[in-house]
């Protein structure tokens, strides 16, 4: 169940994204579909093996109050995302394309303020290197939920395999969403979801 929370934390942003895509007639084919899921899982798998690789080292009681802080400082950044994204979208406005690099972050960081960013040449359709960029950018969140549940004893095996199956129904959902129920209206903004679970995960394990 706590893995199906964290998960379920992690999964609303792809959500809210393919609908936004779908609103604006951008289309992401299957294939990229899972190859955003397979880097979302290796970014996740990631953070949980250097989490379970410092609690080892760490002093007993510890990774329980860091988990804790790591779970309530996104929590409530999530609860209010909106907000920041918002005014972050301000100093980022540019809209020239850019060539992919492994470690541009930046250009990251503006697909993370607006997912449809992603979407660089304008062509309607997500390219494997613009995949690559989204799925950095939707999983920026699961290098610390990843770190922090690796200290309160979830099976990594379990929240890696949700994270890729309810990554691509969630997907394939919002694209649904976005294209049958919210033609006109997709800038939604479900992210305080997720901060509710990361509060309640907290919350529960301290």
């Amino acid at each position: 169940m706590e893995a199906l929370i964290l998960v379920f934390s992690l999964v609303i942003d792809s959500f809210v994204a393919s609908i936004a895509y779908s609103a604006d007639k951008i289309k992401i084919p299957n294939l990229y579909i899972i190859i955003i899921n397979i880097v979302s899982c290796l970014i996740l798998t990631f953070s949980l093996t250097l989490g379970n690789y410092l609690e080892n080292i760490m002093p007993a009681y510890l990774p329980k109050y860091i988990s804790f802080g790591i779970f309530i400082i996104l929590g409530v950044y999530k609860l209010f995302e909106g907000f920041f994204k918002k005014y972050m979208g301000k100093f980022s406005k540019s809209k020239e394309p850019l060539t992919f690099k492994l470690f541009d972050f930046s250009f990251a960081l503006q697909v993370y303020i607006d997912e449809t960013k992603a979407d660089f040449d304008e062509s309607k359709i997500i390219s494997l290197k613009e995949s690559i960029y989204l799925a950095i950018a939707l999983s920026i969140d699961s290098l610390a939920v990843g770190f922090g549940a690796s200290f309160i004893n979830i099976n990594p095996i379990l929240m890696i395999l949700f994270c890729f199956i309810f990554g691509i129904c969630s997907i394939k959902l919002g694209s649904f969403v976005g294209k049958k129920l919210l033609p006109e209206n997709s800038n939604k903004n479900l992210s305080w979801l997720s901060g509710i679970c990361l509060l309640l995960i907290a919350f529960l394990k301290l």
